[in-house]
């Protein structure tokens, strides 16, 4: 743990997070905004390309280490369009914090660094995910659209995304990606390394806040627009909006009731 003396003045005075923002020049914020943006537009635009083409995809087809690399690449792409806008309060935050506490005045690199280690963590967890992917093709369990076939599966998915949204571990980290002046009052290293090993943990507790409710695509479909674009959506309210705790939860009970039933159903 840092002492408060390496600690900038921004952190120990815990400034409201719209005051550290608003002190972030205009310049910053532009490029840091438009470089978010464009990254993030990026990504979408490439996943609404494959969707279109995806009918020229089989699942069926064996898998090469291109198909692979191709499998994760559209993963990570995905990752990034689904998190990186619910990651800007923080990275805005992040650089106003950074610009104070810089003796070489470069906060805009350290910036880049964070969202860099930010990205890594979901790119291990994309890994994961691909790898799960092959499994369920092996296992003839995913449609040529990359949803599950199994009513029995999909139904123990929903319940157990459902009812993660009640547990400790997800308010724990809902409550941290929440509170993004507190984390870095604990959590802040000076430099480049400092500013990855911030990332990284910011990008540890996110994961543990979203993982679950991102293994739903292979309930929705994992290259489907509208699932992906709910599933955004629904992140960056429960992050940053006043109600996101609340909404969280109710939500949660009902994707879990829509398990229940999705079950029932498959069992008479």
């Amino acid at each position: 743990m840092a002492s408060s003396a390496d600690r900038p003045p921004a952190l120990v005075s815990l400034d409201a997070p719209r005051t550290l923002v608003h002190s972030l020049p205009l310049k910053d914020r532009f490029v840091i905004l438009s470089g978010l943006g464009i990254v993030t537009l990026l990504a979408w635009i490439y996943l609404i390309d494959m969707a279109r083409g995806m009918k020229g995809m089989s699942m069926g087809a064996a898998w090469s280490l291109d198909y692979f690399v191709a499998m994760l690449l559209m993963w990570i792409i995905m990752m990034v369009g689904m998190m990186v806008p619910s990651a800007i309060p923080m990275v805005l935050i992040y650089a106003s914090v950074a610009r104070k506490a810089a003796r070489d005045g470069a906060p805009l690199a350290a910036t880049g660094v964070f969202v860099t280690a930010y990205i890594v963590v979901w790119s291990l967890f994309s890994a994961l995910a691909t790898v799960a992917q092959w499994a369920l093709d092996r296992a003839a369990l995913l449609s040529p659209m990359m949803l599950l076939d199994s009513s029995i599966l999909g139904g123990i998915l929903l319940c157990a995304a459902g009812l993660y949204q009640l547990t400790p571990t997800k308010e724990a980290c809902l409550k941290h990606c929440r509170s993004p002046v507190h984390f870095l009052a604990k959590a802040w290293r000076p430099g480049a390394v400092g500013a990855f090993r911030m990332g990284f943990a910011h990008g540890v507790y996110c994961l543990g806040c979203c993982w679950v409710l991102m293994c739903l695509l292979f309930f929705g479909g994992v290259m489907s627009i509208w699932w992906i674009g709910g599933l955004t959506l629904f992140v960056l309210l429960e992050k940053v909006m006043p109600f996101g705790r609340l909404g969280g939860r109710i939500l949660g009970l009902a994707v879990a009731v829509w398990g229940a039933a999705l079950l029932l159903s498959a069992a008479l």
